[in-house]
């Protein structure tokens, strides 16, 4: 059976570890002196080697080794790699957070180890216990038996009681560099025989935003395709676009020229590049300009080639700082709004108006000037003054008043929820959605090669009672899906405990049903007023 890349080369020493130099030493020399705590937190993002390095601290405290440990070749330590060492508990927090499963492990730590000299926990996603079962590892988490030792692993680490933190050592695990990622994937496709260019790798690395999981996943992707990869290769998997592409984008906005910068993005989209992905590296490609304004010689602090540096100081000398400044805050907010929103396209394709026409919004004082303006009943018995009439785009209707008046009705949140109120319960809805579909990777990453090319490029957006909707940012991905299908709906239920049925589609494909239903509501309301009707 195929292994992914991140668990086929995880590291079996501590000389392997990419990136932690400062943990790394800590528990090398606290294994050597005898030092090791009874229980210790690692914190960190997704990626950074947590459960690699306490299944580490477990090998070096068990080492049957007189010298270097863990050795990664003794029966202990090969045992521990397996998963077969009766000693060392790997406890998944997530789905095991009961009162009654942390009763079971104060009861089995009474017990001394069967094999090895320590008997140690390892509780990943330890933010995800019950705060019941908090309370129940408190006493044990604080003085437990000699032979034991806890490992807490988790990204949340605000999430844990104060009770908690103080009675565990806490490290914390830094994104791992670029120039390190590059080189530990540069070693890795030399073991397998794959060409593949520095430049790929440079742009893998940056997409993995310090993540060396994230880089692997992307790797083994690219692998897929050939034995041969280059940077062109990668831009396609992550649905992104050149560094020409970017330039001559900038170009369009810098000389107010709208209508290029729409007819280059259409074509950009068109050829399957993802309108979130393009966003976030345009956002990238405003901050390199602001960089080369002040740095010389910046083609190693930005990772690109002498002749792409060359390029942006020329651009960004064409280019007032002021105008830098504005374009970067209006990406990254159209870049934040993008990550919550089915219609990626039009908020870039209003970043690109405000760009050009040097627009700035302030929401908070638009929405006191919209309470100002909010119309008031006609008094009886007066005729509408106009044939045509204008509404906006918006779920809620216009409704008309016993005179015939017609008013707007203010858009609603739903169940009578507050405006901020809404949005934090759809970005919490958001961030269980995004957890959900993370651990569907993870159950699955065993079962066939080809499932975690589906990992970039595709999102779960919606679950009801019956079915769970994912969306994918090109045809490839969305084939991908259905070919999977089976499994993934089967991976739902294990994490879920539902049986719902998957609905996958492809983003383009989904704007132009909604424009179809923009015609429908266009008609129903034309027939229920008896007026021309314009849906901006």
């Amino acid at each position: 059976m195929y292994r992914a890349l991140y668990r086929t080369y995880r590291p079996e020493t501590f000389r392997e570890i990419l990136g932690q130099e400062h943990i790394v030493k800590i528990l090398q020399n606290q294994i050597n002196t005898g030092t090791v705590g009874h229980a210790y937190l690692f914190c960190g993002t997704r990626g950074t080697g947590k459960t690699t390095m306490a299944r580490l601290l477990a090998k070096g405290v068990n080492c049957l080794s007189q010298e270097e440990k863990p050795c990664g070749i003794c029966a202990n330590c090969i045992a521990i790699k397996e998963g077969i060492f009766i000693d060392v508990i790997e406890i998944d927090a997530a789905s095991h957070n009961g009162v009654d499963n942390i009763r079971e492990l104060r009861e089995s730590v009474k017990y001394s180890p069967a094999v090895g000299s320590k008997k140690v926990y390892i509780i990943d996603e330890v933010h995800m216990l019950s705060t019941g079962a908090f309370n129940a590892l408190l006493k044990t988490l604080e003085e437990p038996p000699e032979h034991v030792m806890f490992i807490l692993a988790t990204t949340e680490p605000q999430k844990l009681p104060a009770t908690i933190l103080s009675r565990c050592m806490r490290l914390d695990f830094k994104r791992v560099p670029e120039k390190i990622l590059c080189n530990g994937m540069a070693g890795i496709c030399d073991d397998m025989r794959v060409e593949i260019d520095k430049s790929a790798l440079r742009l893998i690395a940056i997409n993995a935003d310090g993540s060396v999981r994230d880089a692997l996943s992307i790797l083994d992707q690219c692998i897929s395709i050939g034995k041969l990869i280059t940077r062109d290769d990668v831009l396609e998997f992550l649905g992104t676009a050149g560094q020409d592409k970017f330039i001559e984008m900038t170009g369009f906005v810098t000389a107010r020229d709208v209508e290029g910068a729409f007819l280059l993005l259409d074509k950009i989209l068109a050829d399957g590049k993802d309108a979130r992905q393009f966003t976030k590296d345009w956002l990238a490609h405003y901050r390199n300009l602001m960089i080369t304004k002040f740095v010389k010689d910046s083609a190693d602090l930005l990772n690109i080639s002498s002749e792409n540096c060359a390029k942006l100081a020329e651009q960004s000398s064409s280019i007032a700082l002021d105008e830098i400044n504005q374009s970067i805050i209006i990406l990254a907010e159209a870049s934040s709004m993008a990550r919550l929103s089915t219609q990626p396209r039009i908020l870039l394709e209003l970043a690109i108006v405000k760009m050009a026409q040097k627009i700035t919004f302030d929401y908070r004082e638009a929405g006191k000037k919209e309470e100002q303006k909010i119309p008031k009943r006609r008094p009886p018995n007066t005729e509408i003054p106009v044939k045509h009439v204008k509404i906006p785009a918006v779920p809620a209707a216009p409704t008309v008043d016993a005179a015939g008046s017609v008013e707007e009705r203010p858009q609603e949140t739903p169940s009578g929820i507050s405006g901020d109120k809404a949005t934090t319960q759809t970005e919490k809805s958001t961030q269980n959605l995004e957890a959900v579909w993370n651990k569907v990777f993870e159950a699955g990453e065993t079962t066939k090669s080809s499932f975690n090319i589906i990992r970039t490029g595709t999102a779960l957006v919606l679950m009801d009672e019956q079915e769970f909707h994912v969306s994918a940012n090109n045809s490839l991905k969305l084939r991908y899906l259905e070919e999977n299908r089976k499994t993934l709906e089967n991976l739902i239920q294990r994490i879920t405990g539902k049986m719902l049925k998957m609905v996958a589609f492809e983003e383009s494909l989904k704007e132009e049903q909604h424009k179809e239903n923009l015609d429908e509501l266009k008609a129903r309301v034309e027939s229920a007023l008896g007026i021309s009707v314009t849906i901006e």
